[in-house]
C-alpha cells in the first residue's frame, strides 16, 4: 500500500488478504487475523494520511527502560542526571550517535 490508497480501499485490500489467508488454512496467524479484524477500522485510518506515534512510543520506551536502571536510586536529583545523561549523553560528548540519541533544548545538532 504505498501508493495513494483510501480507507474503503484498504479495508477492501486488508480483507481480501485476510480471506486469501484463511482459504491457505494458515493457522499461525489467526491470532494476528483476529486482532486484524478487530482493529481493522483503526488500521485503515492510518493508510491515506501515514501518521503514527512511533516517536512518542519510542521516547516513552527510554523512560521506562531508564526508570528500571535507576531502580533504588534514592536520591530524585540522581535519577534526573541519569535520564538526561541517557537522552543526551552522545550529543554532550560530541560523540556520534547514529541518530539514537536525542539533542538537548536549545542545541545546534
Amino acid at each position: 500500500m504505498q501508493h495513494e490508497t483510501t480507507r474503503k480501499q484498504a479495508k477492501l485490500r486488508l480483507s481480501g488478504w485476510a480471506a486469501r489467508v484463511k482459504r491457505r488454512s494458515v493457522r499461525c496467524v489467526d491470532g494476528f487475523l483476529k486482532t486484524l479484524n478487530l482493529h481493522q477500522e483503526e488500521i485503515s485510518n492510518y493508510v491515506p494520511e501515514r501518521y503514527n506515534s512511533g516517536f512518542v512510543e519510542g521516547l516513552n520506551n527510554r523512560i521506562k527502560v531508564i526508570k528500571c536502571r535507576c531502580y533504588g536510586l534514592l536520591n530524585r536529583d540522581h535519577l534526573f542526571q541519569r535520564r538526561y545523561l541517557d537522552l543526551f549523553g552522545y550529543a554532550l560528548c560530541g560523540r556520534r550517535n547514529n541518530g539514537l540519541a536525542l539533542t538537548p533544548l536549545g542545541s545546534m545538532a
